[in-house]
């Protein structure tokens, strides 16, 4: 059941989706395509929005307003089922111009993003920081508390005084005396949607900037627990206000609110989200022995802790509260066990299938011919302005008062700005309730897509500046220091931050993943607060100097791990059950149509008989230069391109059998896949030609074929390794090539091993 349904319970007024007489086959045939395409948009959105440095969330917003029916989704084509669009988007404005309420999405569909908000907050509250919520309590809560007040103050204000002037539809607002107006769903809802904020981007430019664990960034960062709690504490007490309001309204009630029954079911809302807090609090660690001893398998313990979310996201809509508290409370519950890694590791494919189908529907329900309007522009300016206003003006102040400056306070009311998903997913109850409007509910996207957006150059302008935010600074506010270390490659770098990250938890260190897109890590324990994070091939961890050596000691740690796994799979790599492996491989690993479509890159490579060399580095910087002289087009630098084959052969040595080696490389500088092949003369040189260039059967080498790639493409270099394995690794074919004692007769055995 949708989040929608559930308020009809308590005498909502839901519009409901059309009924377009469908038989069951071609509904479901209707949401098949309709998610593929939801998937896909969303992807290409998100990937968009990456490039420009925004979060992927807003990629996804638009591309559901793109495909959406208000948009492309409501364009037909042909006379069958699609002549209305893909999402009925003809349909729907037909109905919208008799002066029809419905909703924009269907059930199935709205089901579904349903059940990706659950997961969403289900991940959000795994990802708490608990311990820092408690250990920053004070400070923390002071500015959560007065962001989320002073939000919910100004939205719902704004909606009381400035609705009945944009939207006629919103006029008995301003009949009603303020203070019951200020309780109806509409401002409600405003001012609830303005209270959440998104810690996610606000992580990414404190850890750019280096200021993850100055006392700005630490306040912050507990701050935002502490508001992501209260603003869903509001949006239960709202929904209680809401139900009494509506179960007065059906009882012929009429005059003033019945304040001590609104204040009667606030305080069950509160009572409800609490005790559920405090018992799974309490509970979570018989919850995950019990998963752990009965089920065993991480992936089926992860599904039961995310049906337990489920279950206790039903029981609060059941209690009158939203579906998302429930999911939240679980998360944070779980979140101080040893089962939390497990969860979101085993999770994460779920969650990125489900999350951005949950922001394109999201887009989807925004009526851009509504959006466009002027009335609409010029209140959600105004909404918007309020938004940021409220949410900078409740932080600074508090935070004044607990210490900081007023450069110090604006850094922190920039840093709660951006609001985000729980934004988003308060605005699509209030639509699919009936509660919002098309008009409101866009205005609030309009406002999350905004403040997302300047509240990065804001941060990153407040703390240009060097001066300190806090008024008495303490002497060890300036020890922090960033420390970079320098890996090969992003995927090599991702894999050591991953190992980085479960040594601290191994050693008892709370773990707390900022920011998944940006990839962010918070490592705290007691005093020591360090945050970690991956840019390119690098990772870079923000400590003091007394956490560097703890952090030395970890990546060391980890170092040796590495070392010995690289160490146990190299070794039979030399063995003689890799060298059957090769000869297995040449006789029947490798089709002929493959050998004859791969082998022409051979025709292009360079040839090189009688070629003579010292040693094996000697015979690679020869090789590559003969490469790069021949096919300057191809290889743009040759020192790279050396080093990357040297690199290459120091981690593992490339001599197969039968006198073969086959070292190569991959760079940047190399735009093609390119090569060559040497045959090297005997005479006048030591047994064995290259006697350091180690083979599995010990043989002398005497055949050396050199291949080039770029770093980044897709090249068959993998498949020109095994039909060259297949052409050479017989007596017969090795012996013909060494016998070439020209280019033409090297160019033409392989053309005759590709034709055969």
């Amino acid at each position: 059941m949708g989040a929608g349904a559930a308020f009809a319970a308590h005498g909502g007024n839901i519009p409901p989706y059309p009924n377009f007489d469908l038989p069951r086959t071609e509904e479901m045939m209707f949401l098949v395509i309709q998610i593929g395409v939801i998937i896909f948009a969303a992807k290409l959105g998100g990937m968009l929005a990456q490039r420009v440095k925004l979060p992927s969330i807003l990629g996804e917003l638009a591309a559901g307003i793109v495909i959406g029916p208000w948009a492309l989704g409501g364009l037909g084509f042909g006379t069958g089922l699609f002549a209305d669009g893909l999402f009925h988007g003809g349909a729907l404005r037909a109905l919208a111009a008799d002066g029809h309420a419905f909703d924009a999405t269907s059930p199935a569909l709205y089901g579904i993003a349903t059940l990706a908000s659950i997961i969403l907050l289900f991940l959000s509250g795994l990802e708490t920081n608990l311990k820092m919520f408690l250990k920053y309590s004070f400070v923390g809560s002071m500015v959560g508390v007065g962001g989320v007040v002073v939000s919910f103050l100004f939205g719902d204000i704004c909606a009381v005084v400035f609705l009945p002037k944009f939207f006629p539809s919103f006029a008995e607002l301003a009949q009603m005396p303020f203070a019951n107006a200020m309780t109806q769903a509409a401002p409600l809802y405003m001012g609830i949607m303005s209270t959440a904020t998104s810690v996610g981007i606000t992580a990414r430019i404190l850890s750019e900037k280096k200021k993850m664990d100055s006392e700005e960034g630490t306040t912050i960062m507990a701050g935002a627990v502490i508001d992501d709690v209260l603003g869903l504490i509001v949006l239960a007490i709202g929904n209680g206000i809401i139900a009494t309001n509506l179960a007065a309204a059906q009882g012929g009630g009429a005059g003033g609110m019945d304040w001590g029954n609104i204040g009667l079911v606030a305080a069950k809302a509160f009572g409800v989200w609490l005790g559920a807090t405090l018992v799974g609090v309490l509970a979570a660690r018989y919850i995950a022995r019990f998963l752990k001893v009965s089920f065993k398998n991480p992936v089926v313990i992860s599904t039961m802790a995310f049906g337990l979310s489920m279950v206790l996201a039903g029981f609060f809509e059941y209690m009158g509260l939203a579906m998302i508290i429930g999911a939240y409370v679980m998360g944070l519950a779980l979140s101080r066990t040893d089962l939390k890694h497990t969860i979101q590791e085993s999770l994460d494919p779920v969650y990125t299938f489900l999350v951005p189908i949950f922001f394109c529907v999201m887009g989807m329900m925004v009526d851009v011919t509504q959006l466009c309007s002027g009335p609409v522009l010029l209140f959600g300016a105004i909404y918007t302005i309020l938004a940021v206003a409220a949410k900078v003006f409740g932080c600074m102040v508090p935070s004044m008062f607990c210490g900081f400056n007023w450069l110090g306070g604006l850094r922190i009311g920039a840093g709660m700005v951006p609001r985000g998903e729980v934004a988003l997913i308060i605005a699509g109850i209030g639509l699919s309730a009936g509660f919002l409007t098309q008009e409101i509910f866009g205005i609030g996207i309009m406002m999350t897509l905004i403040t997302t957006v300047v509240a990065p150059p804001a941060l990153v302008g407040l703390f240009t500046p060097k001066a300190k935010g806090v008024r008495h600074p303490k002497a060890s506010a300036s020890d922090s220091r960033e420390t970079s270390f320098e890996l090969s490659s992003p995927e090599v770098a991702d894999y050591i931050l991953t190992k980085l990250v479960a040594e601290f938890r191994t050693e008892g260190f709370f773990t707390s993943l900022l920011s998944k897109e940006e990839n962010i890590w918070e490592v705290v324990m007691d005093d020591m607060e360090m945050s970690i994070r991956r840019s390119g091939n690098k990772i870079l961890v923000q400590c003091t100097e007394t956490e560097e050596a703890m952090l030395m000691t970890a990546w060391m740690e980890v170092a040796s791990q590495v070392n010995d796994l690289a160490k146990s799979i190299s070794k039979p790599m030399r063995s003689d059950a890799m060298g059957k492996l090769l000869r297995d491989t040449q006789s029947g690993g490798t089709t002929r149509g493959t050998v004859r479509n791969v082998l022409r890159y051979v025709q292009g490579f360079v040839m090189l008989p009688g070629f003579k060399a010292a040693n094996k580095e000697d015979a690679i910087r020869k090789i590559v230069a003969a490469i790069g002289k021949e096919n300057p087009n191809h290889v743009k630098d040759v020192k790279a391109a050396t080093e990357a084959v040297l690199k290459r052969e120091a981690s593992m040595p490339t001599g197969l059998d039968h006198g073969i080696a086959v070292p190569h490389g991959r760079d940047a500088s190399v735009t093609s896949i390119a090569g060559a092949v040497a045959i090297l003369d005997n005479e006048g040189t030591a047994a064995g030609c290259l006697p350091d260039y180690e083979t599995i059967d010990k043989s002398p080498v005497q055949i050396i074929v050199l291949t080039l790639a770029n770093d980044q493409a897709q090249t068959p270099y993998l498949q020109l390794m095994s039909a060259i394995s297949r052409v050479l690794r017989t007596d017969e074919g090795y012996a013909m090539l060494a016998a070439c004692k020209s280019v033409e007769g090297m160019r033409r055995f392989f053309r005759g091993a590709q034709q055969s």
